[in-house]
């Protein structure tokens, strides 16, 4: 009896060829592909179809068209680099910004160059017009980084080395023989990888001890996007398992999701969700809408021609040819694939009587010079992808409270902070004279109290910038508080330390940064209690509010009291401080538990003297906030015995008679005020509460109305400039008739009001 041909084979081989096939079907390749160099380039070279990658190409193009505007800053490019007296903070020292007029036309450059990737028109020049000025933008001003802001810009670098434009791209019509030709593999890999890198490095910056104990992103489950979770969680739950550990969960999981078949309906629900939630609770621009753009990238290459297939053929204009696939150099193909073509272009060169058709490019069997390039660019791209966001060991100099460069460590979302003074303290060497100045006097960013770099600028900029007031030779001094995570407010740098003078270096450790004071962390959830039973008590505690202070061992807090703020209190919580009322040149030393009244419109020092950091907190009660909100609620029972309406008293349209014995009569005549500083309280609330009651329908009107303002100001504004640099009309006097008419018109009707910055971000949203 004859043995069939899989009884013939050994059983080791048949294992072997089930595990290959295997293997094949859930990876796409097998280990023969990567067992050598020549096999990895053809893997990487493999004719892929390119209808997918058109699709991320259209929607990248198109929501970097509205980034240029919005985020990057075009509406708002006047406000942005207008101001010669503004301090800068680039990367590179030497990169400085244009002037405004030429800023304009970098911003229209990058602007037609999104558009022109979006439609596949001039594709190269294109990608090139997008991404010289957009690193330009984003280099000029460390300020802005973040970490979507520099995927953007990478994806564009990628799409630049890619051939995104063979399929449904204007340059498919201008050039027949690029249009619906097969794309290599190695497309898809270097983009699907850089994802799934933004993915996992999220989660694995999330094993952060901070975000696992739910300290990163606080308060969130207010949000009415978590009201879902509302019915079987309580908002500290919701915090805590939903925004932190879910969020790590999907982090960690997100790029294997996509990966699989089976699982990634599973990515495309939850992954959906979750950016659309980002999308209303965060201040982020384009990025959910880009990593929503970038999740069917992981699905079948030919998904769009499957779609397009089933649609009416009244739409078939629109849509690209559905046609047999074209050959591409820049694919390896099989020596079965590459003679026949070959025999076919000879075939066609001897019948001359041939109709014309459109020549396909020579293909190749063997890798070329071009195939090894791009698979080193492949491999070189996603070692340094891998190795950056862990490089904090070579870039010491930017390594803070947190580690790295910021902007590109994938750290999104771990680290919250609060900013409870600032202080820029400047000395005239020549005269000894000590002056202070208002810490956003030349820049309205406060990102650079959080970084050393950007702190070393800022000095050297505030003293260029003193010069002009006769301050040649100064010193300056940097007093910075912030709290990360819900952890004390503490100094960010030394204020004994000169940062002009101090030494900075991108490769060395800052030695002027003060250390995050790591083992006061576990007092956070006393200072939570604390800080939940005041509020709890805030009626009985005139409006109190508590602020949470650590100070290092031979430093001191040089502090004011506005004088509203008349029963403060200083509670020491650890370690010993003296109290050093300034004025009455008293001095009183506390330790833990240890109480003090601290008057209020006077300086008071507080003196660290223990050997360890102390920690102590302050209670303000506002007594004449508290008094003012209980006269107004007085005005407003003598407006309804008097049946007028808040509205009508806030609008001035109807004055109210005042009883003689009420206490407003009596503060009125005390402090020489009027009914008008009641009228304004009253206008405040009546538009508090008008924001309070929008309906979801005037939310979407206002944030589409943004929008287009936006984009109409970007237009007109970029008129302005161009028809500046043609006629030579100075462009500071047209910008400032612009700004004048924009006020006119405000003052006339508030609602026309276009001098905002919109940045992207809304209202209700960083």
């Amino acid at each position: 009896m004859a043995k069939s041909k899989s009884e013939d084979k050994p059983k080791t081989e048949i294992s072997d060829s089930r595990r290959h096939a295997g293997m094949q079907k859930v990876f796409g390749f097998n280990w023969s592909d990567l067992a050598r160099w020549t096999s990895f380039i053809k893997l990487l070279h493999r004719p892929s179809d390119p209808a997918n990658l058109a699709v991320l190409r259209i929607l990248y193009g198109m929501l970097m068209t509205f980034d240029c505007v919005l985020e990057r800053g075009l509406s708002y490019a006047d406000f942005e680099w207008g101001s010669d007296d503004d301090c800068r903070f680039p990367l590179l020292h030497f990169l400085k910004p244009l002037p405004l007029a030429w800023m304009y036309v970098v911003y229209l450059c990058m602007a037609l160059g999104a558009f022109g990737i979006m439609l596949g028109l001039f594709y190269r020049i294109s990608c090139f017009m997008f991404l010289l000025p957009y690193w330009y933008i984003f280099l000029l001003d460390k300020t802005s980084w973040n970490n979507h802001s520099y995927l953007f810009g990478l994806i564009g670098f990628m799409l630049s080395f890619m051939d995104a434009n063979r399929y449904w791209s204007v340059d498919g019509l201008i050039w027949p023989q690029i249009r619906n030709s097969h794309i290599p593999l190695w497309n898809y890999t270097l983009i699907r990888s850089q994802i799934f890198l933004v993915y996992f490095y999220a989660g694995l910056k999330k094993l952060d001890l901070d975000w696992m104990s739910g300290y990163s992103m606080g308060k969130l489950s207010y949000h009415w996007v978590f009201t879902p979770f509302t019915y079987i969680l309580s908002n500290e739950q919701i915090d805590l398992f939903i925004v932190h550990l879910g969020g790590l969960t999907l982090d960690m999981s997100m790029g294997y999701l996509l990966f699989f078949d089976l699982t990634r309906p599973f990515a495309f629900f939850f992954g959906g969700s979750f950016h659309v939630m980002n999308s209303q609770l965060f201040s982020i621009g384009m990025f959910p809408y880009a990593m929503l753009a970038t999740m069917p990238l992981f699905c079948a290459q030919d998904w769009p021609r499957k779609i397009f297939r089933c649609l009416p053929l009244s739409t078939k204009w629109l849509l690209p040819l559905d046609t047999e696939m074209r050959t591409n150099p820049h694919c390896v193909y099989s020596k079965e694939i590459v003679k026949p073509e070959q025999a076919n272009d000879k075939l066609a060169g001897e019948e001359k009587e041939s109709p014309p058709q459109v020549k396909s490019p020579p293909i190749h069997s063997n890798p070329q010079t071009y195939h090894k390039a791009a698979t080193l660019f492949t491999i070189i791209y996603l070692t340094s992808q891998a190795f950056l966001p862990y490089s904090h060991f070579v870039t010491k100099g930017y390594n803070n409270w947190t580690n790295g460069l910021y902007g590109y460590s994938w750290d999104m979302m771990i680290h919250s902070w609060s900013n409870q003074h600032m202080r820029v303290t400047y000395v005239n060497k020549d005269t000894k004279e000590v002056g202070y100045l208002n810490p956003k006097a030349f820049c309205d960013s406060n990102r650079w109290a959080s970084h050393s770099d950007m702190a070393k600028q800022h000095a050297h900029c505030i003293a260029e910038r003193l010069k002009k007031f006769g301050v040649k030779n100064a010193e300056i001094y940097f007093d910075v508080w912030k709290s990360m995570n819900d952890r004390f407010q503490q100094r960010m740098f030394d204020p004994r330390v000169d940062i002009l003078t101090a030494e900075w270096h991108p490769f060395k450790q800052t030695k002027w940064i003060q250390p995050l004071l790591i083992e006061l962390s576990d007092w956070r959830s006393k200072l939570k209690e604390i800080e939940t039973n005041l509020t709890a008590d805030s009626k009985n505690n005139n409006n109190a509010d508590v602020v949470f202070v650590a100070d290092f061992p031979g430093l001191h807090l040089e502090n004011f009291i506005q004088e509203d703020l008349t029963d403060t209190n200083l509670t020491v919580l650890n370690g010993q401080v003296i109290v050093e009322l300034v004025d009455d040149k008293k001095n009183f030393t506390l330790g833990p538990d240890e109480t003090i009244q601290v008057p209020s419109g006077k300086f008071h020092n507080v003196h660290t003297i223990s050997d360890t950091p102390s920690c102590y907190m302050y209670i303000f009660s506002n007594q004449s906030d508290t008094e003012l909100y209980q006269r107004v609620d007085e005005l407003t029972n003598i407006l309804n015995q008097q049946n007028i309406t808040l509205e009508s008293f806030a609008n001035g349209s109807e004055v109210p008679d005042i009883p003689s014995n009420s206490t407003i009569n009596s503060t009125l005549l005390e402090n020489n005020e009027t009914l008008d500083y009641y009228r304004t309280v009253v206008q405040e609330q009546l538009q508090s509460e008008k924001e309070s009651n929008i309906t979801s329908w005037q939310k979407t009107q206002r944030f589409f109305l943004k929008k287009y303002d936006a984009f109409s100001r970007s237009f007109t504004m970029t008129a302005m400039a161009l028809e500046s640099l043609v006629t030579g009309r100075p462009f500071k006097e047209m910008l400032d008739k612009k700004m004048k008419d924009e006020a006119e018109r405000a003052s006339q009707d508030p609602s026309q009001d276009t001098s905002y910055v919109d940045d992207g971000y809304d209202d209700e949203i960083n």
